[in-house]
């Protein structure tokens, strides 16, 4: 395949929020996730997969090899059945139960984009095995520690009858929203052209991924979540595919410390600076600035 990968890839993703929730925990209320020995800010990977998982969903509608698993309202198992309901795996002998499960995996890894990216577990209904994604990130962290805010909220209506009668006429009724005044936070990710090579994932689907990275929180708006944004998107590109040096030394060539002097604490990008050492980056890896 000549759009195989052929290289490891360890990248970094900067992007910001301004008075807005970027990953509330239905755990603590929806409060902003924070480290709680720290205050640092945190937002799930599984945050960032399910904007990935979206924009490709609305960039690539329709498009043969592009369906997404894991979306809202889907059915896993009956996505699953549809692996064996094609040609390929009803031409493999029923009694074959590891040949029909490899097929029914490739079927599931060549039509479906998260699953030859992020991987799945196919289990669950009839066995289309387990997928291990070439693409892994972690949770972002925030580079300094934020303050979450508790705002009161007026809704100047009721849900029902009873519930007006209860207000006495009048249908104002109270509600709380939390926010971050402004955080800038960091999530680093790896591709494994080893990994990419059993899933199918290429070339193509490593830029849609990189665009996605790039735009998708310019397609996932709500007042919710306020302002956010991609500020830097970061590549180093190995040359040897098992790699050229370990990934903490490439993460720590990026700086991102204060920009200025100022005694109040910062809200916004421009109150950062972002630094990459390249001098110190090993020959034979590449540093590609998406952003």
């Amino acid at each position: 395949m000549s759009d195989a990968l052929n290289n490891r890839y360890d990248f970094m993703i900067v992007f910001d929020v301004q008075d807005g929730n970027p990953n509330g925990d239905p755990d603590a209320g929806n409060l902003p996730r924070v480290d709680a020995e720290t205050g640092f800010g945190l937002v799930t990977d599984v945050c960032l997969k399910r904007k990935v998982r979206n924009y490709v969903q609305l960039v690539k509608e329709l498009a043969d090899g592009f369906d997404i698993f894991i979306k809202e309202k889907a059915i896993l198992n009956d996505e699953i059945s549809r692996a064996f309901a094609s040609e390929e795996v009803k031409a493999v002998n029923a009694k074959d139960d590891g040949r029909r499960t490899e097929t029914a995996r490739q079927w599931m890894c060549r039509n479906y984009y998260d699953i030859r990216t992020f991987g799945a577990v196919m289990s669950t209904g009839e066995n289309a095995g387990q997928v291990r994604g070439p693409v892994q990130l972690t949770f972002a962290r925030s580079v300094e520690p934020v303050v979450t805010l508790e705002h009161s909220i007026t809704r100047m209506a009721v849900a029902t009858e009873k519930e007006a009668v209860k207000q006495k006429g009048d249908n104002r009724t109270m509600g709380r929203k939390y926010t971050v005044p402004y955080g800038l936070y960091v999530a680093k990710g790896f591709v494994s052209p080893q990994l990419a090579k059993q899933t199918g994932f290429c070339g193509k689907d490593l830029e849609l991924f990189w665009q996605a990275l790039m735009n998708m929180f310019e397609y996932d708006r709500s007042a919710a979540r306020g302002v956010m944004s991609t500020r830097k998107l970061i590549v180093f590109k190995h040359a040897d595919p098992l790699g050229d040096a370990p990934a903490w030394k490439l993460f720590d060539l990026v700086k991102i410390e204060q920009a200025g002097s100022s005694e109040l604490p910062p809200r916004s990008f421009a109150d950062y600076r972002v630094e990459i050492d390249r001098g110190a980056c090993p020959d034979r890896v590449e540093i590609i600035e998406k952003l």
